[in-house]
């Protein structure tokens, strides 16, 4: 790599180091009994850093087809980028290779009514293709499989699909109606093509929290060659309607690519001090999705550990726990960067992984500061014991800055998924994704909730081209993000352009990364010795795999 894309140094005094030293020595309490002071670490770790990070991704990607998605020539250039950085830091540093089977979208998918009253359904909006879809162009009658409408009060209750003879009498070349429900979605597929189905509609279930357009994956192994897709719960409560009136003929359109065996790797850099057997990890998956630069989704989430790795080597930080960093590939195809490694590791090697550190997204552009519910008291989903207090780190540590936080589940969602299912005390940060801000979060966070009378998400390029260091450019609504820069006071300007990232945001998120890595760095006695999973956090967590749902 040229010095054009080295770090600058930045010179650490005597005074600071001497501070850092006197950290190692004294911490050696509980977090809650004798606080760190994490001060000079997080004035090294700057938005402005992380940025010129994201510059360095950006600059990756648009050489290499716009995209730094896993097994991508885009994202082996992002991990030689990271690993010169913190080779020449002194880590030590290892490529971890594994394969997967990867899922591109080669062309917009369709799905429109032809009768009655013809319809275009709006891609992403009404409709999502279902991760491994198949390829195909049919248009047939639609046919409703054993739905539940109303639904029922509780969630996971429909059986729709999830059994082969849901589809006695089915008519071969129909497109098959379903509903979310107890079952996973492959296997509603799967039944579907078994029955003789051309296609295969998936809508949400229809209670609160399930309504809205299902983003549906079938997982890497479906390979049956049928289009699926998801949608919402009032789409397909109207199509059910209008089956129960007569003949509904619909079409479908996907064109996708599935490859098997596609070598990637994880990046893994270690401290060369510190307790091998109290380590501390602190991941981010560095891929993007195949789609665009993943600036934000997770250039940002990388960028911050990356930068707090290399300004801990710079200021001479010695922990006295291991600090393991890693970014993780494949994330967006399933978690299977993380996976692979946690499943890579013997009961010996685990059980010295002291904790996990999370850090998904942390630059949106519309943000909020959300904390992972490691005690389960939010969402019912709590993780191994030593979660709790990973945290209330975190939750102190924003309260004591004078920095509104709140709550997000442990829904499977990311990286923290792998670790939490073998028992390893997780937690992290996470400031949105797709997900609306509401009013509230705006008079804590500011932002928008609204805009031309439509909801704002916290980030409007999520899992699109648009997710990059000029949005407008990459095909975002220049008009929302005009305001949403206007609203955050030019927070989104880099180096002179509206940006995917907001700065502000993401000087917050860099501050408590920084802060949660070197107080359980310097001491783990808060969750010292709790590697034990509760029964509720040995189970799959939520019905999310990544970004995706599974059921």
């Amino acid at each position: 790599m040229g010095e054009a894309v080295r770090r600058r140094t930045r010179n650490a005094t005597v005074a600071t180091v001497a501070a850092t030293a006197a950290i190692a020595l004294t911490a050696t309490g509980a977090y809650a009994a004798v606080p760190t002071d994490t001060s000079a670490l997080e004035d090294a770790v700057t938005a402005d850093g992380v940025m010129e990070h994201l510059a360095e991704l950006q600059a990756i990607a648009d050489a290499n087809g716009g995209t730094r998605a896993s097994g991508t020539p885009g994202y082996t250039a992002s991990v030689d980028y990271l690993e010169e950085l913190l080779t020449d830091a002194g880590y030590l540093v290892t490529r971890q290779a594994f394969t997967f089977n990867s899922f591109t979208e080669l062309s917009d998918a369709e799905m429109d009514r032809v009768s009655p009253d013809p319809v275009s359904y709006v891609l992403y909006e009404d409709f999502v293709t279902a991760e491994y879809s198949g390829s195909g162009d049919v248009t047939a009658p639609l046919e409703a499989v054993d739905l539940v409408l109303p639904p029922a009060s509780s969630a996971n209750t429909s059986t729709s699909g999830c059994e082969a003879a849901d589809f006695d009498g089915f008519t071969a070349g129909n497109i098959a109606l379903v509903q979310r429900g107890s079952c996973d979605f492959a296997v509603k597929a799967a039944n579907a093509y078994d029955a003789g189905a051309t296609g295969v509609i998936i809508f949400n279930e229809g209670q609160d929290g399930r309504q809205e357009t299902l983003n549906a994956t079938l997982g890497d192994a479906f390979s049956d060659p049928i289009p699926v897709v998801g949608t919402s719960f009032a789409i397909g409560d109207e199509l059910a309607s209008l089956l129960e009136a007569g003949e509904v003929v619909m079409h479908l359109a996907t064109d996708t690519l599935i490859e098997l065996d596609v070598p990637t790797e994880n990046l893994i850099a270690q401290t060369p001090t510190g307790r091998t057997d109290r380590v501390i990890m602190a991941g981010a998956h560095l891929d993007s999705v195949s789609s665009g630069a993943g600036i934000n989704d997770n250039g940002s989430g990388s960028g911050a550990i990356l930068e707090t790795a290399l300004q801990m080597a710079e200021l001479g930080i010695q922990p006295r726990n291991a600090v393991r960093f890693a970014w993780w590939g494949a994330e967006e195809a399933g978690l299977i960067g993380s996976q692979f490694y946690v499943d890579s590791l013997s009961k010996q090697e685990s059980k010295k992984i002291e904790l996990y550190l999370n850090f998904d997204m942390v630059g949106s552009p519309n943000y909020a500061n959300f904390v992972y519910d490691g005690d389960g008291d939010a969402f019912g989903i709590k993780g191994p014991s030593g979660s709790d207090d990973i945290e209330h780190l975190f939750s102190d540590y924003f309260a004591s800055q004078g920095v509104a936080s709140e709550p997000t589940a442990f829904d499977g969602r990311s990286d923290y998924d792998a670790f939490i299912s073998a028992g390893i005390p997780a937690g992290g940060l996470f400031t949105g994704a797709e997900d609306a801000k509401t009013e509230e979060q705006v008079g804590l966070y500011g932002g928008l909730s609204e805009f031309d009378g439509e909801p704002v998400s916290y980030d409007p390029c999520y899992h699109q081209a648009c997710d990059s260091l000029d949005p407008v450019a990459d095909g975002a609504d220049a008009e929302l993000y005009e305001a949403l820069n206007a609203a955050y006071g030019g927070a989104l300007e880099y180096e002179g352009t509206i940006s995917n990232v907001n700065q502000e945001g993401l000087s917050v998120m860099a501050d408590a990364i920084a802060h949660s890595v070197l107080t359980y760095a310097i001491s783990t006695s808060s969750v010292n010795g709790t590697a034990k999973a509760s029964a509720k956090a040995a189970e799959k967590a939520g019905d999310h795999l990544g970004a995706h749902l599974f059921r």
